[in-house]
């Protein structure tokens, strides 16, 4: 697949690109996203370092002045991007991909992302059309920052915008004080920060390593919460948070090291958000919580039960955060663990997001509740199958293969959506079929009002798309 994906840069680095191709992003990204101020971050995957190098040096001989903050989260590039007044910046990392991938996330001023849509189109057509290497001239060193401000700034930031029960923000040492609960930071970029916001937590593979040799950085994989689920079950802790590799994610595993399903606790994050958002209260109307075409309906329902309008948007933050911005809503998440909030720019935060989520269950606690408790009105309301992957050569043909079977084997549909993919709405339930934007997949999701029901049609459409890999 290309270097260029509809939400950032990101590929197998010696196949997909190679330092010449980010030198030459570096040349073009000014021309592209105007401004001569730029930030820079990096992940601990081992070819950031050069992939930063190759950067800044694309950057520098475009005359852009660049500040550079070394190892961090994709979050605090966002927020200072925001925060500080830059004109653009970009996070070096490949998120939760595997250690052999790396890649470059752009936003401009205010922190607003750039995509393939708004930007990232125009940097393909000028990178190829380009043969300028890093050799070609000399380019000016742009030191590494050892500014510790950069941290402590973001780490007061966080506390002082968690919301917590009955804890000052000046007392963080007493946050989740009735919790008992784990922190897996996946070896990846948490680690700089989990034991100053993570106050009393058993922390795990909290080692700066872009080899993620415990376990996938990617939580959404089973087999990369193992470690957490069987401590969470062995100490009988009330639950487990696990970040990704640049911790713009959070998931959680309940008291029992039960997965839950990231989309569940969009509501749970928009309770913590509004308990604190005197602004919207004052105003009036129902506040706008953003959701992505993958959100359970149990989800949706306890949305609007809460008084909140839910607001279905495209899978991507790239198509989040604007939506987000230009709605005026409080916040919002998606299944894949990314959650959004608007007094954080409009960005995700995975940190911002466990806080709240903690929080939550900390009340919860206190009310003699736990965590898989508190959620039974959420998640226990509808069977869900997960995102289903299938690789699949021709995508177009497998989805007209699917509709045909939902259009001649399932119920009347009720309702149709092709915002993302397609998301096809019935009364005993709803099916979406999607195209991923980062991977070579096709994305399928099934959820029913029974078990059975829900096997059915997951059995069906899954013979319908079929599965080459």
């Amino acid at each position: 697949m290309s270097f260029f994906k509809a939400y950032d840069m990101r590929g197998t680095f010696g196949v997909d690109f190679d330092l010449d191709t980010v030198y030459r992003v570096g040349l073009v990204l000014p021309q592209v996203v105007r401004g001569p101020r730029w930030l820079v971050g990096r992940d601990c995957r081992e070819t950031s370092a050069a992939v930063r190098d190759a950067l800044v040096g694309g950057l520098s001989a475009a005359g852009a002045e660049v500040t550079d903050i070394g190892l961090c989260t994709t979050p605090m590039v966002y927020f200072f991007t925001a925060a500080d007044g830059y004109d653009g910046s970009v996070m070096i990392t490949a998120s939760h991909n595997p250690p052999s991938d790396n890649g470059l996330k752009v936003s401009m001023r205010g922190a607003l992302p750039v995509g393939y849509a708004n930007g990232l189109n125009e940097v393909e057509r000028l990178v190829q059309s380009s043969n300028r290497r890093r050799d070609d001239s000399p380019v000016p060193a742009v030191a590494e920052s050892t500014d510790p401000t950069f941290l402590s700034r973001y780490i007061v930031w966080q506390f002082a915008h968690s919301i917590l029960p009955n804890i000052p923000p000046a007392q963080p040492s007493q946050a989740f004080q009735n919790l008992s609960y784990a922190v897996d930071c996946s070896n990846g970029m948490a680690s700089i920060l989990v034991k100053e916001l993570f106050p009393g937590a058993v922390i795990i593979n909290d080692t700066l390593d872009g080899r993620f040799p415990n376990h996938s950085p990617n939580p959404l994989k089973a087999e990369a919460r193992e470690q957490l689920v069987a401590l969470v079950r062995e100490r009988g802790l009330d639950c487990g948070v696990i970040l990704d590799g640049d911790a713009d994610r959070c998931m959680f595993v309940d008291e029992r090291g039960e997965f839950v399903q990231p989309d569940y606790l969009i509501p749970v994050v928009a309770r913590a958000t509004l308990a604190g958002d005197r602004q919207r209260a004052a105003a009036g109307g129902a506040p706008v919580v953003i959701h992505d075409v993958r959100t359970s309906r149990g989800a949706i329902e306890a949305l609007k039960r809460m008084g909140a309008e839910p607001r279905m948007v495209p899978v991507g933050h790239a198509f989040a955060k604007p939506i987000l911005r230009e709605s005026g809503g409080v916040c919002g998440g998606e299944l894949a663990g990314h959650y959004y909030f608007r007094e954080f720019h409009c960005c995700d935060s995975g940190v911002l997001a466990a806080r709240r989520i903690l929080g939550e269950i900390a009340r919860a606690k206190a009310a003699g509740k736990t965590f898989s408790q508190m959620m039974r009105p959420i998640s226990g309301v509808y069977a869900n199958s997960g995102e289903l992957n299938f690789r699949v050569t021709d995508k177009d043909a497998a989805i007209a293969r699917a509709l045909a079977v939902a259009r001649d084997r399932l119920p009347p549909e009720i309702s149709r959506s092709e915002l993302d993919g397609i998301r096809v709405e019935y009364t005993e339930g709803w099916i979406n079929i999607r195209k991923s934007n980062t991977e070579p997949y096709l994305r399928l999701l099934v959820e029913c009002d029974t078990v059975e029901r829900l096997h059915t049609w997951t059995a069906l459409l899954k013979e319908a798309i079929g599965d080459e890999s």
